[in-house]
């Protein structure tokens, strides 16, 4: 694979300082059941990556140590995937926090997780379920031959289980990547048309959609290099930039911990190895320090950057502007 980080060192991003932290993000592992094109953590079945039990640990008790974080923002590859998944859900529901899994959808059909979506109801656990279109060809093209249907097979299941329909508590958020280096749509617009194209035509609800700009980096990064279109995208990124979005980037509120305990000011800047670091220069540990140590700290920030700041915005939550 190509490497970006070397053309995204140098960059006129404006610098970020960190506010009050209110969100853990830990990504359990980066094996996933899929292999998908926009993929920003090169995630796959072959990954071998893993957050272990004690790490694991480690997360419960900073969640205990640290009341101001008020959620969990579990991702992967596909998370549920660590066999310590479920023992984190429940322990996060015991302490109060919200928890939110970014589910691929597909991973409910997989063998050993027949119950994963009746425990994720029981939990109340939000999903945050990518489905990059609402067109079959559109999706199996990003995402490999036969996701749409196991995607859709996943939201039925979900939606019989309450997900997705009013006044259940039961939250069902949709994510749209672009498939190309171009920038999302505006996101009221396209969450309109998914809404109306999912439900008349195969009886689907969910609550919102969110539109996520495509990272130059890993997988999708390489693709551009190899098609020689990365510096285009670049320009594209940049060019749309605006400065009213930076307030709301999600670097500035949430914290990103790796399968290993290190800790990163955004899942971004963890596939680059851009790590939080003491004064020494030294990579931070969720072992090491309380989420009240890092306000006012510098984020890392490189070129990649621009794709949060870029036109209506991205970020974990969908769009900014």
């Amino acid at each position: 694979m190509l490497a970006t980080l070397p053309l995204l060192r140098k960059t006129a991003f404006p610098a970020l300082q960190r506010a009050r932290i209110n969100t853990l993000q830990v990504n359990l592992g980066y094996r996933c059941n899929q292999t998908c094109l926009h993929c920003h953590v090169n995630a796959g079945p072959n990954r071998t990556e893993e957050m272990d039990s004690e790490t694991v640990d480690l997360v419960i008790d900073f969640l205990a140590a640290n009341p101001g974080i008020k959620t969990l923002d579990l991702t992967g590859g596909a998370p549920e995937l660590n066999p310590h998944f479920r023992r984190l859900v429940s322990a996060a529901n015991a302490n109060e926090v919200r928890v939110i899994d970014r589910c691929n959808l597909t991973i409910l059909s997989e063998p050993g997780q027949e119950d994963l979506a009746t425990f994720l109801a029981e939990h109340k656990v939000d999903i945050v379920a990518s489905l990059p279109c609402y067109l079959e060809d559109n999706v199996n093209a990003q995402r490999g031959k036969g996701v749409f249907d196991a995607s859709i097979a996943g939201l039925k299941m979900l939606n019989a289980l309450g997900y997705g329909r009013p006044d259940s508590g039961l939250v069902l958020n949709l994510v749209y990547n672009p498939q190309g280096p171009s920038l999302p749509p505006a996101q009221t617009e396209l969450e309109r048309a998914y809404k109306t194209h999912l439900g008349e035509q195969l009886g689907v609800v969910f609550n919102e959609l969110f539109t996520l700009a495509n990272m130059p980096i890993q997988r999708f990064g390489s693709t551009l290099l190899s098609h020689g279109r990365f510096n285009e995208y670049m320009r594209l990124l940049q060019s749309a930039h605006r400065d009213e979005n930076l307030p709301g980037v999600m670097c500035r509120s949430q914290l990103s911990v790796d399968w290993r305990g290190h800790l990163f000011d955004c899942d971004f800047n963890q596939m680059l190895d851009l790590p939080v670091t003491a004064r020494d220069g030294r990579p931070l540990h969720l072992s090491e320090i309380s989420a009240a140590q890092l306000e006012g700290g510098d984020i890392v920030v490189a070129g990649h950057c621009y794709g949060c700041t870029a036109g209506q915005g991205s970020s974990c939550g969908g769009a900014l502007g």
